[in-house]
C-alpha cells in the first residue's frame, strides 16, 4: 500500500505556519487542532517542523520565557519528507529508525499532505480487520 492511499483517505490538508509565528500561537494552534506538528513553511516551501517534542524540548532548556520567541528558533530546521508513490512499509520504517512521527508528502517540491504515525497505525489496523473479514468469508464459503 502506498502514502497515497493514506491521503486519499484521510485529507491533504496541510497546516502550518510561518517561521516568524510567535511560538506560544503555534502551541495554541496545535492544541486548538488536536494535532502534533505543524508544517513551518515560507513562500509555499518547508523550512521547518514543529513538533510537541521540539516544544516540549525546548521549554525543559529555556522556561517559559521561549514561548514569545518565533518559531524558527525552535523548530526541526532538517525535515524528512516522502512521496505519495512510497509504501506504508517504508514510510514506518524511515519513522522507527529516524524516531519522528509526522513526515511531509511531497510531489515536485509541492507540499501535498502530511501524514503521522496515527494516520499510518490507523491504515494497517483498518487493513488487517479487512483481511479478516476476508479470510472469515472465505471461511463460510469452503
Amino acid at each position: 500500500m502506498t502514502v497515497r492511499a493514506i491521503l486519499d483517505s484521510k485529507g491533504h490538508q496541510i497546516v502550518s505556519v510561518e517561521p516568524d509565528t510567535k511560538l506560544a500561537a503555534a502551541v495554541r494552534m496545535l492544541g486548538e487542532r488536536k494535532i502534533g506538528a505543524v508544517l513551518v513553511m515560507s513562500q509555499g516551501r518547508v523550512e521547518g517542523i514543529l513538533s510537541e517534542r521540539d516544544i516540549v524540548r525546548v521549554l525543559g532548556e529555556r522556561g517559559a520565557r521561549v514561548l514569545d520567541e518565533p518559531v524558527s528558533a525552535v523548530m526541526t530546521r532538517r525535515v524528512v519528507s516522502c512521496r505519495q508513490s512510497d509504501t506504508v512499509a517504508g514510510i514506518m520504517e524511515m519513522m522507527t529508525l529516524g524516531k519522528f512521527r509526522h513526515l511531509p508528502v511531497l510531489e515536485e517540491g509541492m507540499v501535498v499532505g502530511l501524514i503521522s504515525i496515527g494516520d499510518v497505525v490507523k491504515w494497517r489496523v483498518r487493513e488487517f480487520e479487512n483481511e479478516q473479514e476476508a479470510l472469515r468469508d472465505y471461511i463460510k464459503t469452503a
